[in-house]
């Protein structure tokens, strides 16, 4: 999810009672606690193969929690006096937890159960910027403004406005809507699972957008891949959609799959469809999709190719913003 997202929800919690835990700073304390875990986003620029490496690495595991509680509870009392008592350690620790909770549902996945297991669970439902969240934040932002508004004038004095009250509000909308969201993902996979896919038993996914009735439905069987539109309010149709086949065994795939690059790509890639193109008489190319994030046809900024000679050397590795067909 994003900052501003994390941001908002430690502030939200800050209201509702945990800045409370602190004498001074508690705001601070629950946005940097909200926020802690991206600590790992130092280890490499956004976008680049590093940065997929590690980001939601060791500071987003389950493990690690108690200890990156610490460390937004150290920078308030270094910037704003907070208070180091039990309470204040465990406002902390729930900040660093919502953060967790809340990339657990979107499309990226999280490496929860680090150092036991590197794989990158996901719930697919919700993207990583959700304008609807978004959007019930800056209300219940700018509801207890109005409503101090208002008091004042009536009062003639200001008015502290309904801060907490709004801030329960907030927090309860956000759970209701990841809870509609939940059951609407269901809906979409459900819907696509009713059809007949060439008799084989394919693998099946359905990824957010902004709207939460309309997902991307991908199917997934030995050799291809169809990508459809799935809008909850009218009939799935499987045919208006598009198929690309996919080549993962072929012998340049292969050769391009034990490179660094791929190796590493492959780690975070939860989707992946390979592409292998001749490119002249000794070379093929070879690109690998993450279909969370773009199509065959437009992979968006997670793809890594490379070309592969008939003897298996590989050349010319990539990663990011790649075009099948088309050299960057």
């Amino acid at each position: 999810m994003d900052n501003l997202t994390h941001s908002l929800t430690g502030l939200m919690m800050a209201r509702v009672g945990l800045g409370r835990t602190t004498v001074s700073g508690g705001t601070l304390m629950m946005v940097l606690a909200a926020n802690a875990p991206d600590i790992d986003a130092l280890f490499g620029i956004p976008g680049g193969l590093a940065y997929i490496e590690h980001h939601r690495w060791y500071p987003h595991s389950l493990a690690m929690a108690p200890v990156m509680a610490m460390l937004p509870l150290l920078l308030a009392k270094w910037i704003r006096g907070a208070s180091i008592n039990w309470l204040s350690y465990g406002a902390c620790l729930l900040g660093v937890l919502s953060h967790l909770a809340l990339d657990f549902t979107n499309v990226y996945g999280i490496r929860l159960f680090l150092p036991f297991s590197h794989a990158m669970p996901h719930l697919d439902i919700t993207d990583i910027i959700d304008p609807w969240i978004l959007l019930i934040f800056f209300v219940t932002i700018a509801a207890p403004a109005l409503a101090g508004l208002v008091s004042s004038e009536i009062r003639g004095r200001k008015a502290p406005g309904p801060k907490r009250a709004w801030a329960w509000v907030a927090l309860i909308a956000l759970l209701s809507y990841e809870g509609f969201r939940f059951a609407a993902h269901q809906r979409a996979v459900s819907v696509i699972s009713a059809y007949s896919y060439g008799g084989e038993t394919p693998h099946i996914w359905a990824f957010p957008g902004s709207d939460p009735m309309r997902w991307k439905g991908v199917v997934e069987t030995a050799n291809s891949v169809l990508i459809a539109p799935v809008v909850l309010t009218q009939d799935f149709d499987p045919n208006g959609g598009e198929v690309d086949y996919q080549s993962p065994d072929a012998p340049a795939a292969m050769a391009a799959r034990a490179t660094h690059t791929f190796q590493v790509f492959l780690g975070f890639d939860q989707a992946p469809f390979w592409k292998v193109t001749p490119e002249d008489d000794d070379t093929t190319r070879v690109d690998l999709v993450d279909l969370r994030f773009g199509t065959p046809r437009r992979p968006g900024f997670a793809a890594a190719s490379a070309i592969v000679t008939l003897q298996g050397s590989v050349r010319d590795v990539r990663f990011g913003m790649a075009i099948p067909g088309r050299r960057p």
